[in-house]
């Protein structure tokens, strides 16, 4: 589904990422960690060209996402993508947020943008606030809105940059319980996150990086219950995080 081979990035002499290579299957749920600074966000917002790369490559099925004749609009069309932040159009209500792109892009009629809207307003348990603006809103529920709006693009691949990171304690279940339906369903996921009981739970990928490169790619598995065979880097960070 997504094959990143040899990705380096630099933000001037600074390095953001440093040959990166991996690759994730049909189905795969993966979750990015690592310190802050690691380049984790980086590496997921390069997979639909948000942040360009300055050598390797990366292909998300057929399309060479690295090749600049390559359409990024059709590309970002079918590669989900849900931020820290919402991102939501404040001035729009919430189904047409969920609309615009499927007419802009998708080439959809109103209608059928709307009822693919509700059907995924329902999935995340939000179709009774479909008339509201994202500032009525809780942060746990724009969030939510976020996720349908791009399943409503119908992706082949889900990216998720810290998606619960902005939320109040209370309303982080919330989204990752819609973030553990879509992986039970099958999607493909991709989750830079903190969390590491969804990881734990729900994933069966671990990437770590660290001043990035990819340190560890192994099981969710291999990477919890085998601690005493990842890096020190890598063991230090669990030794942090699962104390608390």
């Amino acid at each position: 589904m997504i094959k990143i081979k040899d990705v380096s990035k630099s933000y001037g002499s600074f390095p953001v990422l440093k040959s990166c290579t991996t690759s994730v299957g049909k189905g795969d749920v993966v979750v990015i960690c690592g310190p802050s600074g690691s380049g984790k966000s980086t590496l997921i917002k390069t997979i639909n060209a948000l942040e360009p790369i300055q050598s390797g490559e990366i292909w998300v099925g057929d399309t060479p996402v690295h090749d600049t004749r390559t359409d990024i609009t059709k590309l970002r069309a079918h590669v989900g993508m849900v931020f820290q932040n919402f991102e939501l159009f404040p001035h729009l209500s919430v189904m047409d947020n969920l609309t615009l792109a499927q007419i802009k892009v998708l080439g959809r009629t109103s209608d059928e943008a709307s009822k693919r809207g509700l059907k995924y307003l329902e999935r995340v348990g939000m179709a009774a606030h479909q008339h509201k603006f994202p500032s009525q809103l809780s942060g746990g529920q724009q969030q939510r809105v976020a996720i349908a709006r791009a399943l409503c693009m119908d992706p082949v691949v889900m990216l998720f940059d810290e998606p619960t990171s902005a939320l109040d304690p209370e309303m982080v279940g919330e989204v990752l319980d819609v973030m553990t339906t879509l992986a039970s369903e099958g999607m493909t996921m991709l989750c830079v996150t903190h969390e590491m009981g969804f990881a734990r739970r729900v994933s069966n990928r671990v990437i770590f990086m660290d001043h990035g490169a990819i340190i560890e790619d192994c099981s969710s598995k291999d990477f919890f219950a085998k601690s005493e065979e990842r890096s020190p880097r890598a063991r230090d960070f669990l030794a942090k995080i699962l104390s608390h």
